[in-house]
């Protein structure tokens, strides 16, 4: 709604990225605009800060263990570790990626060309594996970088290249691997 106010009342504004501080500071008294101001720093920062921590939990409890032959690590270093790993990434990213489009297809390309097809896989193909799954994850985002440095932020290439990297590292890694059965992965 304030996207289309914005297109509406201020028609020549010079960057979209601005519509809601810009609607903010046209349509709403001094006190008010701080307050909302500041409930959508708020917000960026608590969805910020949950991104981060779910993907420092992630790198901690299912890659990191994964790859080094199950065995988990635990630790209060080690998360703030990755934590501050993510975090410098996701800075990086932000210096790199100056409008919001950029960023969400940075984000959905890496989420879709990492994740769908392991995440497919594992509902509809019973010879899938952990092993498949993991190499279609780092294949399908080492796909979607590599063509997204190659053919820039915007381009489709990248999630078709990660989705077929993915599939590619998916195939390969379950069948050359043998499934758990359902019994022997129960405790």
């Amino acid at each position: 709604m304030v996207g289309i106010a914005a297109s509406i009342l201020l028609p020549n504004l010079d960057d979209a990225n601005n519509a809601f501080a810009a609607i903010a500071q046209l349509a709403l008294p001094d006190g008010i605009r701080g307050l909302i101001i500041a409930a959508a720093m708020a917000a960026m920062m608590s969805t910020s800060s949950a991104g981060m921590l779910a993907s420092s939990t992630l790198l901690t409890q299912d890659i990191l263990p994964a790859l080094r032959g199950g065995r988990e690590i635990e630790g209060v270093r080690i998360n703030r570790l990755c934590t501050g790993l993510v975090g410098v990434v996701s800075v990086i990213i932000a210096i790199n990626v100056s409008d919001v489009i950029g960023a969400l297809t940075v984000a959905y390309n890496l989420l879709v060309g990492g994740m769908l097809i392991p995440m497919l896989g594992a509902l509809f193909w019973k010879r899938s594996t952990t092993t498949g799954a993991i190499a279609s994850m780092l294949a399908g985002c080492t796909g979607v970088i590599v063509f997204m440095l190659k053919d820039g932020l915007l381009a489709n290439s990248p999630i078709y290249a990660g989705l077929a990297a993915a599939m590619l590292a998916f195939l390969v890694g379950s069948l050359l691997t043998r499934p758990q059965s359902m019994a022997s992965s129960m405790p």
